[in-house]
């Protein structure tokens, strides 16, 4: 049949992503006061890393990339903190009120004509949306569809929360030094609380998001009467086609 691919759209690729937009910045933040005694050259050369990322991603890909805006704010008010020496208060502030604005954007987008779960998990990078759409409106589940969506959305809003107050309890437990009284322990605090935030925050927050995503696929199948092969973006369809015999 003479309808050839669209252009599959460049994928991220979600290593670079974490090196470049959380895991180096935040090495650089925490170890950089060993090698350069500028505080303020250490916070500009970890910014450097998720700008960077951002600008090169954009060229390849054509896509606003938000991990990189998210790593970019994130690195930006962590090394304010510091290199301003605001009290820890302020930085057990910001640990909580990054996730905490995240989730109250993706709960106001339930408001809107287009929630943020078209974006986060019901996208075209990862479904086969036209289809769908298509599959729905002949079987007149548009509506039905739509409340589940906001369902998923609400939920997604309250993973943001939860690790809003996860990332409270971190940063309340392991931040201790005043920035102005140490800063190198202060770096080392912020360091540990980093690590440690990978495996109590990171590890519920993608549960939270594939039970999530379980619960989009179920409806697209409840709905749509869609499987999972025929509901998924073409380039992951084309994935997990079984190799043809040569």
């Amino acid at each position: 049949m003479g309808s050839e691919n669209p252009e599959t759209p460049q994928r991220e690729n979600s290593f670079n992503s974490l090196l470049f937009n959380i895991l180096v910045p935040v090495i650089m933040l925490t170890q950089g006061d060993r090698f350069i005694d500028q505080p303020a050259w250490v916070l500009a050369i970890a910014l450097a890393f998720p700008v960077g990322y951002f600008v090169w991603d954009y060229n390849k890909r054509r896509k606003v990339n938000f991990i990189s805006i998210l790593g970019f704010v994130s690195v930006l008010l962590t090394g304010g903190v510091g290199l301003m020496q605001l009290p820890r208060f302020w930085f057990i502030v910001k640990e909580t009120a990054i996730p905490a604005i995240i989730g109250l954007a993706v709960l106001g987008s339930l408001f809107t004509k287009y929630p943020l779960i078209r974006i986060l998990v019901f996208s075209k990078e990862i479904f086969d949306v036209d289809h769908i759409q298509g599959a729905l409106h002949e079987r007149n589940s548009t509506e039905a569809m739509e409340k589940l969506l906001k369902t998923a959305t609400a939920l997604l809003s309250v993973s943001f929360f939860i690790s809003a107050a996860l990332n409270f309890i971190l940063a309340s437990y392991f931040i201790k030094t005043e920035p102005r009284i140490d800063q190198a322990q202060f770096n080392a605090e912020v360091g540990a609380m980093t690590f440690w935030s990978f495996i109590v925050i990171a590890a519920p927050s993608m549960l939270f998001l594939i039970g999530i995503l379980f619960l989009v696929v179920k409806g697209i199948r409840k709905h749509a009467g869609l499987g999972l092969e025929e509901s998924l973006a073409h380039h992951l369809r084309e994935e997990h086609k079984p190799s043809e015999g040569n």
